[in-house]
């Protein structure tokens, strides 16, 4: 078949179809990514005021991921199940006729909104004692819009131009690259002069960090490193890019924003920060 579908789930969900266990664990991790963006939400609402006010900015942007990560998510959702039917005769799951193409691009616009956020918050926590922080803050902001826009641009070329899948895919890497060196730069900083136990988080936020950011140009790539023809690699690289996809997105939003905010807490505290407990957040402690 020629490969003209924009997106590899897609290519398959057109010639040889998907079976219905990689059909229902893709329908199944979608609504566990969307669900965990809802439960977070609700975590750091009810957290807010267990902080200083001077860092209740960093929980702020943390509700705001969750919502778009919500509903972005949950239309991304939508979207798998309304793209392919069940095929009797095969029992296998196509691309329904009529039906419009399943889309990745949802999680792009996600990223797009979120990750200049989730870059930000940690400037409205720790302290910076050598870069400036609009420096920081503007540079965070461009090379993550444009780590994201190249990235979404070389996705739709993943099955029909691997030269252009590649080049802009290397682009993308290009800017993730200086994001983290941005990142380590911040963590750096941020180390000194604070509580020991600071330092742990502050430590493990950038171990977290590693780790769940270097899952996503493995999910861009993946399709390509499973083997993007047969029917076993293909439909294992469709639910591990999403499983992928999905296990980043938890770490990087909801676990790295709980990091933050114990952070917070630990700095409040040593400040001499004393939260009252309310019958909102006696539930969070107990």
């Amino acid at each position: 078949m020629e490969r003209i579908n924009a997106n590899f789930e897609n290519y398959i969900g057109a010639s040889e179809g998907i079976s219905e266990m990689a059909y229902q664990m893709t329908a199944h991790v979608l609504t566990l990514g969307y669900a965990v963006m809802l439960a977070g939400l609700l975590y750091f609402v009810l957290t807010l005021k267990m902080v200083a006010p001077k860092y209740r900015m960093s929980n702020i942007l943390s509700v705001v991921v969750m919502v778009s990560a919500f509903l972005l998510l949950y239309a991304q959702s939508n979207n798998w199940t309304s793209s392919f039917v069940l095929d009797q005769e095969t029992g296998r799951y196509f691309i329904g006729s009529g039906a419009d193409f399943f889309n990745n691009g949802y999680r792009y616009l996600n990223w797009l909104i979120d990750v200049p956020m989730l870059l930000f918050q940690i400037l409205f926590v720790v302290t910076l004692t050598k870069s400036k922080f609009s420096s920081i803050r503007n540079w965070f902001w461009f090379s993550g819009a444009m780590m994201i826009i190249t990235g979404y641009i070389g996705q739709y070329y993943e099955v029909s131009n691997l030269s252009y899948f590649f080049i802009w895919g290397a682009i993308s890497t290009a800017f993730f690259f200086h994001v983290l060196y941005l990142m380590n730069k911040v963590i750096k900083e941020g180390k000194e002069g604070i509580p020991e136990k600071g330092k742990k988080i502050l430590s493990g936020i950038w171990g977290l960090f590693l780790v769940s950011w270097f899952l996503y140009p493995g999910a861009y790539l993946m399709p390509h490193l499973l083997g993007i023809d047969g029917p076993l690699f293909s439909e294992a690289g469709i639910v591990g890019r999403q499983m992928t996809y999905t296990i980043a997105d938890i770490c990087s939003k909801v676990i790295y924003g709980v990091l933050l905010g114990n952070l917070a807490q630990v700095l409040s505290n040593a400040e001499g920060y004393t939260h009252k407990r309310t019958e909102e957040t006696e539930a969070v402690y107990n």
